[in-house]
């Protein structure tokens, strides 16, 4: 089994869900006693959330790098970066260390295309949705048609994640909310949604809505677990 390195507290909340999910992932395919093999870095999320408001992703990159070679130095053989909005910075992580990097939009878009779809809807942080860091990747890379909410529409997106999610909050109103912008995606044509800010599943789950959704927290700790149970 390989060591995972996560790169985590963006926010904690979810990466807490990344070890726990690890876990039970591993313990499921091996069975026994088994767990996973992983060592973790938390950043301070208060320091990168100003730097992303300030559009400063030179230094966050630099945060990003420096964990990325701590864990290589704790015994990490390939890295997971908890969080969406971070893969902005994945090239900075992928310069500063000579292991694998898995990045969470690729396990997302083989799932849709896997699924048939090729329209699908992207909800996350207003970063995600407006940056072409992620969508770009989606359309240039597996060519899918990514729509987004419009901007009233993601500002309010993005404001339940920054106010409720990422300090552990789920509010009933909140979830009504998305569930009225994906019903709004689909009517634009979206075949499916990415639930693209490791977050969202704390709010939404599939089956609340008819379209198919894509969990990127789920998607993107199954292909950590694939990775380091090969041979």
């Amino acid at each position: 089994m390989k060591t995972i390195g996560l790169i985590g507290g963006m926010s904690w909340e979810s990466s807490l869900d990344y070890y726990r999910l690890i876990n039970q992932m591993v313990q499921a395919r091996l069975g026994g006693y088994h767990s996973a093999r992983l060592v973790m870095v938390s950043v301070d999320f208060a320091e990168v959330e100003i730097l992303q408001r300030a559009g400063d992703w030179e230094e966050a990159g630099r945060i990003m790098a420096s964990a990325a070679r701590s864990l290589v130095s704790a015994g990490a053989e390939f890295i997971v970066l908890c969080t969406n909005t971070l893969h902005q910075c994945a090239q900075d992580i992928t310069k500063a260390v000579n292991i694998p990097f898995l990045h969470i939009a690729d396990p997302t878009a083989e799932t849709i295309k896997n699924a048939g779809l090729d329209i699908i809807g992207l909800l996350g942080t207003r970063y995600t949705m407006e940056r072409d860091f992620y969508r770009g990747r989606l359309t240039t890379k597996y060519q899918l048609n990514v729509i987004t909410p419009d901007k009233s529409d993601r500002d309010i997106v993005h404001r339940i994640i920054f106010d409720e999610l990422v300090k552990g909050i789920v509010r009933n109103e909140s979830r009504k909310e998305y569930l009225r912008i994906i019903q709004k995606l689909h009517l634009d044509g979206a075949q499916g949604v990415i639930l693209g800010c490791t977050e969202i599943g704390m709010l939404l789950k599939a089956g609340d809505v008819d379209l198919p959704l894509f969990d990127t927290t789920r998607i993107h700790v199954q292909a950590a677990v694939d990775f380091a149970l090969q041979p």
